[in-house]
């Protein structure tokens, strides 16, 4: 029994984890070529330039197209926590449904609503009323893209809550709490940039297409500044958010930050691994090294979850025993994992008693198991683990997507840099003309790098926080549906052909428009 509840949460977990992963393919490619348009027809609306309406026109297209596909995989992606997730929506569905209804009902709507101004009313309406529009579409994702972050960031950090264990449902008692807790905000303005600097990769990539092509370069030196610029300013933002993240992650998910750095024995001053390559022998509490080989920079952990170089900083087989740090970053016993087991398992078994005099009407047997419940609640996912092991994430995965992601990222400040001085300074690099078609290349390269690392960032998210689907609250064992196997196979195989065949038309219809809009003179408006 126990082996194909795990094959049916494993194929759940997969089933997700597809949807999300292309889903957000699309995603922040609309942020990001929101942001570009509105600015470009910006630089349009105040010098009424017609080059720069026919450039906007231009992006627009690839993103109308790119938008559009993007919200079929969102819908879908809404439905499984109904169909595969059922008891993690009942069990937390007045705090989670929130922020998705207010996505709906708020920033869907003003997306829905502005597109179509933004592509049809160019002669409708006023320039400063589609401008307007343009800004707003722009807005409107980013206002949706907020929302679902901050749903996903509760069950990160799930506060702004209590149990009511009458009806079983965790219900939300503070909604700014749940909003705009530390971990939301860190997540959102982190993604939310990231966006930009994938935004601006993809114009850049395409204007060395373009170039490549010597086709159109006025249009492609137009947008190269643009994309250049908002990609910058983009990957710099995401830099900082990503330290204030790394904070949240070292207070609320120990577990997760250790994971990210392959940490079993933390330290005082713990050093940074810059470059490394895990054991793959390595199992929680054996002797064994965790690296084969690694590149460390002293205190750069410490402080990068601290910001203090002397802070203590616990590894896996730390958080395990109950090791963790104070506010001032020194080492402090807490709660180990099996004892935490053991708590979690009283608050189970409090509940089960709560319910029974629930049904028999005996109040003071139940104000009595309250009390034990209250206790012992927050560790009550932990009741549903077999063994404190089984709460350390997929350490390799967590491991080299955390340092992949960030290796590309510090690659993109380099490259946008690169791409301004082109621009701006180009006497700066005497070489210009001999490295322009390598260049080329590698701002068409730079496209599926920053895909890959935007996608590295969601895998660290999700995977170091596993086995949670709420932070130490509820595994992933107990959230599922009733579901057999088969059932949830067959629906991720149908899935994965309908995602590629989506990725497929998305991918194609824009290399035709760019193709086919890039043979016409972008000097020039059209004139439909």
């Amino acid at each position: 029994m126990g082996d194909l509840l795990m094959t049916v949460v494993d194929w759940s977990r997969a089933q997700f984890a597809l949807t999300a992963c292309y889903h957000w393919l699309f995603v922040p490619l609309t942020l990001g070529l929101g942001i570009i348009i509105g600015v470009m027809e910006t630089i349009y609306y105040r010098t009424r330039d017609e080059k720069w309406l026919a450039t906007t026109k231009f992006w627009m297209t690839v993103f109308g197209v790119n938008f559009a596909i993007g919200v079929a995989t969102g819908i879908i992606l809404e439905f499984e926590f109904g169909t595969n997730w059922s008891n993690y929506s009942w069990f937390v569905g007045d705090i989670f449904g929130a922020p998705l209804a207010i996505e709906g009902i708020l920033a869907f709507f003003m997306e829905s609503t502005f597109i179509a101004v933004m592509f049809f009313g160019w002669k409708k309406v006023s320039p400063k009323f589609h401008l307007a529009s343009t800004w707003l579409t722009a807005l409107g994702a980013s206002i949706s893209a907020l929302w679902i972050l901050v749903a996903n960031s509760w069950m990160q950090y799930p506060a702004g809550c209590t149990f009511n264990p009458e009806t079983m449902r965790n219900e939300m008692t503070n909604f700014w709490e749940v909003a705009f807790s530390p971990m939301a905000m860190a997540k959102v303005f982190h993604t939310v940039t990231s966006a930009w600097a994938l935004g601006g990769a993809f114009v850049v990539g395409v204007c060395g297409w373009l170039l490549l092509k010597k086709r159109n370069r006025d249009h492609a030196l137009r947008s190269l500044k643009v994309g250049g610029w908002v990609g910058l300013i983009g990957i710099v933002l995401t830099s900082i958010s990503g330290d204030t993240s790394a904070v949240q992650v070292a207070k609320h998910q120990p577990m997760k930050l250790a994971a990210m750095e392959g940490l079993y024995k933390g330290e005082q001053g713990q050093s940074i691994v810059a470059f490394g390559i895990l054991n793959p022998s390595k199992e929680v509490g054996d002797s064994n090294d965790p690296y084969l080989f690694d590149i460390s920079i002293p205190h750069g952990l410490a402080f990068l979850a601290t910001h203090d170089f002397r802070a203590f900083v616990p590894g896996i087989e730390d958080i395990i025993d109950g090791k963790s740090m104070d506010a001032d970053g020194n080492p402090v016993n807490t709660v180990s994992y099996a004892d935490r087991i053991e708590q979690g398992k009283l608050a189970k078994d409090a509940l089960a008693v709560y319910q029974e005099a629930h049904k028999l009407g005996d109040s003071i047997t139940m104000q009595e198991q309250s009390k034990a419940i209250e206790d012992n609640f927050k560790y009550l996912g932990y009741a549903y683990l077999d063994k404190p092991e089984e709460a350390v994430p997929n350490v390799p995965l967590t491991f080299y997507t955390f340092h992949l992601m960030v290796t590309i990222g510090g690659y993109l400040v380099i490259f946008f840099i690169i791409v301004l001085l082109l621009l701006y300074k180009p006497k700066w690099i005497p070489w210009k003309e001999k490295l322009a078609k390598p260049a080329f290349w590698l701002a068409i390269l730079t496209i599926p790098l920053t895909y890959l690392c935007s996608m590295c960032g969601w895998i660290v998210a999700e995977v170091g926080r596993q086995p949670w689907t709420i932070q130490d609250l509820m595994p992933n064992k107990v959230a599922i549906s009733d579901l057999s196997a088969g059932y949830v196979q067959t629906t991720f195989w149908i899935f994965a052909v309908v995602f590629t065949a989506l990725l497929i038309a998305d991918v194609s219809i824009i290399c035709k428009q760019i193709s086919k809009k890039s043979k016409t003179d972008l000097n020039v408006v059209e004139t439909k």
